[in-house]
């Protein structure tokens, strides 16, 4: 079914489910034992489907780990989504609330711990910094003037890039506890916050 309540073709649906079993698979092989040295072999024979399938469906181990690392980080966002919406009446507590549970949500994410813990090198930690960053801001800035009207879509791109920077930056190097680190990016990103809101109207530019 979509989320509109429409029941997909069979085709639709019978790819739904391969892709996210195969990308189920590569979750738990980077759990175990990393990506640097899973090989879409390893992959394959994990999710049950032949390397020509997954070939056919991904084309290739870079747009293989590019989909893992998106779903993982839409996942995250879609809880962030309902936490700001849940506390759009104080934009301040939704931003506190939002980047707490963010940072939550990460040190329990595979493909953060793996490389918070040093055992994997540059190219999941370059997909989660460009990759990761891009598909978190792009959903955060729409997400923003969704809640607040007042907020034009430069100001709403400006506050989401710079929210999912530092999200994935504390996420990879934390320094305190989630609570406290989402208290200093609320007091630090406050008046900015309270200047978008006070607007009647929408900036374009």
């Amino acid at each position: 079914m979509t989320s509109s309540g429409a029941r997909l073709p069979y085709q639709a649906a019978a790819r739904n489910l391969l892709r996210e079993t195969i990308i189920d698979s590569v979750d738990d092989l980077v759990r175990s034992r990393g990506w640097s040295v899973t090989t879409m072999s390893h992959v394959a024979a994990a999710a049950g489907v032949s390397r020509q399938t997954l070939y056919n469906e991904f084309g290739s181990r870079q747009a293989l780990v590019e989909a893992y690392v998106t779903r993982e980080i839409e996942a995250l966002i879609e809880q962030v989504t309902e936490a700001v919406r849940a506390n759009a009446d104080d934009a301040h507590r939704a931003l506190r609330i939002a980047f707490d549970l963010f940072l939550r949500l990460a040190s329990d994410e595979p493909v953060v711990q793996v490389i918070v813990n040093d055992a994997e090198g540059g190219e999941l930690h370059q997909l989660l910094t460009g990759l990761g960053r891009a598909v978190a801001a792009e959903r955060i800035a729409h997400l923003i003037p969704e809640v607040w009207p007042q907020v034009g879509p430069a100001d709403a791109r400006l506050l989401a890039e710079s929210l999912a920077r530092l999200a994935i930056s504390h996420a990879l190097l934390p320094s305190e506890e989630p609570a406290l680190t989402a208290r200093g990016v609320g007091r630090m990103l406050a008046p900015f916050v309270d200047e978008l809101l006070e607007q009647d109207e929408p900036r374009r530019r």
